[in-house]
C-alpha cells in the first residue's frame, strides 16, 4: 500500500507539471503572439524584396538603387517621416503575416509526360542504331529530342502523335512498320484503332487515334444509282460523298463505301474474307437485298448453315444451293448463261439491234464459302466449283455478270488464282493481322486494328485505292430468333414477297426442263433448293433447306 501510494503521487506531480508547461506555453503564445505575425510579415516582404531585386535586370539596379535611396531621404526629412514609416511598416507585416502560409501541395504526376517516357522507351530497343554517334533514341535519353507533337483526349489516352526516326530505318519493310506500329498500339491502347502515315522522305512517322464507326445502321434502301452497292460505312476522309441513313430514329448524313459494278465498272467482282463471327454473310445478305430489285441472284451456301433461307422462291432469286450437286449444277448454268449472254451481245452488235432484255438484266452469282465445296469436292473426285467461276469472273463484266465470293480468312490460301487475279474489290473484316491484312487487300494496311472489333467492322479496297474502314450495315438472318426483333424486321421489310401462285405449283420432286428460248434456262439440279409452301412461317422455312452432305 505504501508502494501504490507513492507512485499514485509521483503520477499527480507528472500531470500537474503537464498542465502547468502547457497552460506557460498558451499564455507565452499569446504574448509573442504579435511578434510572430511582424516577423512571419517582416520575413514575407524581405522574401519579396529578394525577388524584385532579383529580376530586376542589371542596367536598371542603378537607378532603382537611386530611386530608393531619394525616396527614404524625403521620408527623413518629413516631419515624423520616420515615425508614419514605422507605423506603416508595422501594419502592412502584420496584414501579411497575420495568417501562416500554407505549404504548396505536391505536384501532381503528369500523365502524358511518364507515358510518353514509356513509349520512347519501348521504341528504343527498335530505332537505335549501335553506330549512330547522335541517336535520337537511346537509352536513358528524352523523349522531346524524337516526339515533336503530340496530343491527349479528354481520357488521357494518346490521341495524337508525331514522331521522327532515324534514316536507316527499314521504313519501307512491311515486317520493320509492323513491329513499331505494334508496339505503338501497346503503350496507347489496344481498344482503339490508330492510323499510321509513314513520310518517308523526311523520316517521320504520323499517329492519330481514329474515332469508332457507328454500328447502329440497320439495312435499309440506300440513296445509290442502279449498280452502286453500298458496302457499308466509313470515315470523312474515306468517301467523297455521304448519303442520308436512317440510324437511331432519325436521318443522319454518312459516308458510304461505295462499289460500282456493271459493264463500266473497272472492279466488276468482289473477293471478302471475315474471321468467324464478324459479319461475311451479313455482307452476302446486304449485297442480295440492294440487287433484289434490279437483277436475278444466284446463291451458294457452301457452310450450309442456312444463313440464306430467308431467299428461297423470292422473285429474282433463281436458286438457294445448300449442296455440292446443286451448286455444280448451278455454276454449270451461270456459266452457260453467261455464254448465251455474250452470244447474244455479239448478234446484236452485228446486226445493230437492240439487246434483249433479259441478256440486260444483271445477274449475280453469290457463294458464301466456296472453299469448303471445293474440298468435298477434292474428296468425291468432281470438279472444283471455283474452276466453274472462271468463265463468268473474266467475261462477267460484258455478261452483266458479277460474282461475289465470301470465305473466312483463314482459307484464304484455298482460293483459286484465277478467283484472286480477277476479284480487284476486296473487304476483309474482323481483327486481322499484318500479314492478313496483306494477303487479303493486295496492300499493306496502314491502320492496325483493335483487339476488339464488333461484328461488321473491316476495311475495304476498291480497285487500286487505299484501303478505308468499313462498318457493314447490321443485316441480321431473319431467322435467327436470337437476333433483335427491329434488325429482323428491317430486313424482312426489304425481301420482296413470295408469289403464292408459283409456290402452290411448285413441285415437290426434281423436273428437267428445257431452257426458254427467250430467257434464263432454269437451274437443272438433281437436288434444287427446297421448296416452300405458302403459309409456311419463318422457322419452318430454316427448317426447310437441307444441310450439305459431309464427307
Amino acid at each position: 500500500m505504501p508502494l501504490n501510494r507513492h507512485l499514485s503521487k509521483g503520477r499527480d506531480h507528472l500531470t500537474r507539471g503537464r498542465d502547468l508547461a502547457r497552460t506557460a506555453g498558451d499564455h507565452a503564445s499569446d504574448m509573442f503572439a504579435p511578434l510572430t505575425v511582424i516577423g512571419r510579415g517582416l520575413r514575407h516582404h524581405a522574401g519579396w524584396a529578394r525577388e524584385r531585386w532579383q529580376a530586376t535586370p542589371r542596367e536598371r539596379r542603378g537607378p532603382t538603387v537611386f530611386l530608393v535611396a531619394a525616396m527614404l531621404l524625403g521620408i527623413y526629412l518629413l516631419p515624423h517621416g520616420l515615425l508614419f514609416a514605422l507605423v506603416a511598416l508595422m501594419a502592412s507585416t502584420a496584414w501579411v503575416g497575420r495568417a501562416p502560409k500554407a505549404p504548396p501541395a505536391p505536384p501532381e504526376p503528369d500523365v502524358a509526360d511518364i507515358k510518353l517516357t514509356a513509349l520512347y522507351a519501348a521504341l528504343t530497343p527498335y530505332l537505335a542504331g549501335p553506330d549512330d554517334l547522335n541517336p535520337l533514341y537511346r537509352h536513358e535519353g528524352a523523349y522531346k529530342n524524337a516526339f515533336s507533337a503530340w496530343e491527349f483526349d479528354g481520357e488521357g489516352r494518346l490521341s495524337r502523335l508525331e514522331l521522327a526516326y532515324p534514316a536507316y530505318f527499314t521504313d519501307t519493310e512491311p515486317a520493320a512498320r509492323a513491329r513499331i506500329e505494334q508496339v505503338v498500339q501497346g503503350k496507347a491502347g489496344r481498344a482503339r484503332e490508330y492510323r499510321f502515315d509513314w513520310d518517308e522522305e523526311s523520316n517521320k512517322l504520323r499517329i492519330s487515334a481514329l474515332p469508332p464507326l457507328p454500328t447502329d445502321i440497320a439495312a435499309q434502301r440506300f440513296v445509290a444509282a442502279p449498280g452502286e452497292i453500298v458496302l457499308g460505312f466509313t470515315d470523312e476522309d474515306g468517301s467523297a460523298r455521304t448519303i442520308p441513313v436512317g440510324q437511331g430514329g432519325v436521318i443522319t448524313q454518312q459516308p458510304p463505301v461505295v462499289w460500282r459494278t456493271g459493264p463500266r465498272s473497272a472492279e466488276p467482282h468482289l473477293l471478302a474474307f471475315g474471321s468467324t463471327g464478324y459479319g461475311t454473310s451479313s455482307l452476302i445478305r446486304s449485297i442480295a437485298l440492294q440487287a433484289l430489285p434490279f437483277g436475278d441472284l444466284v446463291v451458294i451456301d457452301g457452310a450450309g448453315t442456312g444463313e440464306h433461307a430467308c431467299l428461297v422462291n423470292r422473285p429474282g432469286v433463281h436458286t438457294v444451293e445448300t449442296s455440292l450437286h446443286g451448286a455444280l449444277a448451278a455454276l454449270e448454268w451461270a456459266a452457260q448463261e453467261t455464254e448465251r449472254r455474250l452470244a447474244a451481245l455479239n448478234a446484236a452488235r452485228h446486226s445493230g439491234t437492240a439487246v434483249p432484255e433479259d441478256v440486260t438484266r444483271p445477274l449475280w452469282l453469290l457463294l458464301d464459302h466456296p472453299t469448303e465445296l471445293s474440298e468435298l469436292a477434292h474428296a468425291e473426285g468432281r470438279p472444283d466449283p471455283q474452276d466453274l467461276l472462271e468463265l463468268p469472273l473474266r467475261h462477267g463484266r460484258a455478261a452483266r455478270v458479277t460474282v461475289v465470293i465470301a470465305d473466312d480468312v483463314e482459307a484464304r490460301d484455298r482460293i483459286t488464282h484465277t478467283v484472286r487475279a480477277t476479284t480487284r474489290a476486296r473487304v476483309v473484316l474482323g481483327p486481322t493481322g499484318p500479314e492478313e491484312g496483306y494477303a487479303a487487300l493486295g496492300v499493306p494496311l496502314d491502320i492496325v486494328p483493335a483487339a476488339h472489333a464488333p461484328a461488321g467492322r473491316g476495311y475495304a479496297r476498291i480497285g487500286n485505292g487505299a484501303p478505308v474502314r468499313l462498318q457493314v450495315p447490321a443485316t441480321v438472318d431473319p431467322l435467327d430468333e436470337e437476333a433483335p426483333a427491329q434488325l429482323r424486321e428491317a430486313v424482312i421489310a426489304l425481301l420482296p414477297h413470295r408469289d403464292t401462285r408459283t409456290e402452290a405449283a411448285a413441285p415437290t420432286a426434281p423436273a428437267e426442263v428445257p431452257p426458254h428460248p427467250d430467257g434464263p434456262p432454269p437451274v437443272l439440279s438433281a437436288e434444287p433448293a427446297p421448296v416452300l409452301r405458302a403459309g409456311v412461317d419463318l422457322a419452318k422455312e430454316h427448317s426447310a433447306v437441307r444441310p450439305r452432305p459431309v464427307s
